[in-house]
């Protein structure tokens, strides 16, 4: 009989990643350039409009997602489109648009995590471009059309500072738009793959409008692309699938050997990937270090026996909290608890300076209710749950309020979620009720019952986006294997 664990272990590669209506966009604009790339990532974009006229994740309604998405691909249908049919999709996407701006100031405000990556310098680009040709009447006083005021107030900031492969920006090169490509330092932006920042659309940028025509970027592009012609939002994105694969399996401490011996292949990647002055990045070829990343790897590395530098980690602290990036606009608190994690498995006490830096951080950016919110992930349950995990027996307190409200917001069926019933979320509650319980701590009767027969008939894909880039995506195995992990820790209790 087949192990779905050891199945997830042997299937794990550079990444797999749902399609990006926004990134395919970009790739269906290569027009004369790339025909090959182009015309199936139209045909992907024609097929995928949504039912209301936009593009970007079907559910759960995302503001900026939509936005954003919906402007690149009508763009793309009128700078490569020629059919009655991509006419007729673009009336649609305007409709939608208009919808979307009309709620705009109230939806992009009920975003609870904020904006999706980039939204606020590339969006005014786009909507200038569709102004320029005809698509969009005036929108300079409307909510897209105030966002060029941000824009220019933001790039203002960055004056002097060149982007290059170095720093996060080149992953939405894009953001230059045609009036700030001098700020892109166009000789040291490839990565050694071609890309620009591992992103399909920041790529299809350079190859379109910076370079027209660089046969590394297409290159790249002809790798990343699927047969139906859409692409991720990042890819490859190895050292990421990989960590975060084998920290949620690594939560179950009954794994056999058998399937203990498929970690090692995946842990010498990650252990050969370390730098003990800088920790990891996303992927090995990817030159920009994070601090999710390290967190996850450093914990894993150190649990397993495997040597990692912690000044890695602690390069990424700053005097109140751990960033992800250098020069990012505001923290996340995700990467925060995934610190505590992996400070906990150097043997860091809850009253270390440090540590108590991140207690007294999520402390004090937790909701009402007792949970959080990240940049990174839109539901709640994702990053309480870790911090749930984060805090057992460590900081016992600041997450009683987060444990009663995950409780109680367990649906009838037995099920999580935030907007919508998932298994991602459903798996993330699991791990951290099962793992309490396992500590002796008190887990109402049935409630971890009635998740369990919810997830066994509810856990394949495709799996809802919930995940922030410059658009919503899922990383499918990433999710696959919270849920087995889930399913697991339930086995028993």
């Amino acid at each position: 009989m087949t192990n779905p664990i050891q199945e997830l272990l042997q299937q794990t590669g550079p990444g797999l990643m749902s399609p990006s209506a926004y990134d395919t966009s970009w790739i269906a604009r290569l027009g004369d350039i790339a025909p090959d790339l182009s015309k199936p990532a139209m045909e992907w974009l024609s097929e995928n409009q949504l039912p209301d006229g936009s593009w970007g994740a079907p559910a759960p309604m995302y503001y900026h997602d939509r936005v954003i998405s919906t402007l690149a691909a009508m763009l793309a249908l009128t700078r490569t489109g020629k059919r009655t049919q991509d006419k007729r999709q673009i009336e649609k996407g305007l409709i939608a648009l208009e919808q979307i701006n009309t709620n705009a100031t109230k939806g992009l405000m009920a975003d609870p995590n904020g904006a999706t990556i980039g939204f606020e310098l590339i969006v005014p680009t786009l909507v200038a471009e569709a102004e320029s040709i005809g698509i969009l009447k005036q929108h300079k006083e409307r909510i897209l059309g105030r966002l060029e005021r941000l824009r220019r107030i933001k790039l203002e900031k960055m004056q002097g500072l060149k982007i290059n492969r170095y720093v996060t920006m080149a992953f939405s090169a894009e953001m230059a738009g045609s009036d700030k490509q001098d700020m892109l330092d166009v000789d040291l932006l490839q990565e050694d793959n071609g890309s620009v920042g591992h992103s399909p659309s920041a790529s299809a940028y350079f190859a379109t409008y910076i370079r027209p025509g660089d046969p590394r970027s297409l290159q790249y592009l002809r790798q990343v692309s699927a047969a139906d012609g859409s692409v991720p939002d990042l890819l490859p994105f190895e050292i990421y699938e990989k960590s975060w694969i084998l920290w949620n399996l690594a939560l179950v401490d009954s794994l056999d050997q058998e399937t203990l011996a498929l970690f090692q292949p995946h842990l010498d990647h990650l252990q050969a990937a370390w730098n003990n002055q800088k920790g990891v990045s996303l992927s090995k070829g990817y030159s920009v270090p994070d601090g999710d990343n390290t967190c996850i790897t450093f914990d894993l590395l150190t649990r397993f026996n495997r040597p990692a530098n912690i000044q890695g980690l602690l390069s990424f602290e700053e005097n109140d909290h751990f960033r992800c990036y250098d020069l990012e606009a505001n923290p996340s608190i995700s990467v925060n608890i995934h610190a505590l994690i992996a400070l906990r498995s150097a043997g860091y006490m809850p009253d270390h300076p440090t540590t108590l830096k991140i207690l007294h951080y999520l402390e004090h950016n937790r909701t009402n209710y007792g949970y959080w919110f990240d940049k990174w992930h839109i539901s709640p349950f994702y990053t309480t749950a870790h911090a749930i995990l984060a805090c057992i027996n460590y900081s016992d307190d600041l997450i009683k309020p987060a444990i009663d409200w995950m409780i109680s917001s367990q649906r009838s069926d037995g099920s999580w979620g935030f907007y919508l019933p998932t298994a991602e979320e459903t798996a993330y509650c699991m791990q951290a009720l099962c793992i309490l319980k396992k500590n002796g701590r008190k887990v109402p009767p049935g409630v971890l019952l009635k998740a369990v027969e919810w997830l066994k008939f509810n856990s394949q894909p495709p799996y809802p986006l919930f995940w922030i880039g410059k658009g919503l995506y899922a990383g499918e195995l990433v999710v696959r294997s919270a849920i087995l992990s889930a399913l697991e820790l339930a086995k028993g209790l």
